[in-house]
């Protein structure tokens, strides 16, 4: 798997962020009122994500340092008989998530921004426009915490290089 390219996300905010302007400026009218709570979920889906990775970096680095103490190189690690071990598998499904979070917050963020960038203007003269401005700013940060989370934890799930990992396990006894 590849990591999310950073510049692929930015131009796919930009693309939205035209195209939802474009598309706003022709339909404001007939377009409901944005609360500013609808961009909530994705602010959520950040901050669990954020906590998410958080957590899973500080049992990764436990477990690698528990691995590099029983090797005997001397460092004082977490006692290996109390440390959970991270599933593989959990870290491959968390990666994915989080590189479908970056699309996602991408998309959203363009959304968002294309809207922001049509209703922020017209303030002063459209009365609804104050109201949907706070949920394009609310949406646009929302959007843009998840894109930062999703690749913080896209980050977190990576092989170090070099890594322990790629030492095969000892053989059976026996």
């Amino acid at each position: 798997m590849t990591p999310v390219r950073r510049r692929d996300l930015a131009v796919l905010a930009l693309g939205l962020a035209v195209a939802a302007w474009l598309v706003v400026r022709a339909a404001y009218g007939v377009l409901p009122p944005l609360d500013w709570w609808l961009p909530a979920p994705l602010g959520v889906l950040a901050v669990v994500e954020a906590l998410g990775a958080r957590t899973l970096r500080v049992r990764l680095a436990a477990q690698r340092s528990a691995r590099s103490a029983g090797r005997g190189t001397g460092s004082a690690g977490p006692d290996p008989a109390r440390l959970r071990p991270v599933e593989p598998m959990l870290v491959a499904r968390l990666a994915v998530l989080a590189q479908a979070s970056a699309w996602v917050g991408a998309v959203f963020t363009g959304v968002w921004s294309g809207l922001l960038l049509y209703v922020g203007p017209s303030v002063g003269r459209l009365q609804a426009a104050s109201g949907d401005t706070v949920a394009g700013v609310i949406g646009v940060l929302c959007s843009g915490g998840l894109v930062a989370a999703a690749l913080f934890l896209e980050s977190v799930c990576r092989v170090p290089p070099g890594g322990d990992d790629e030492e095969p396990p000892p053989a059976p006894k026996g």
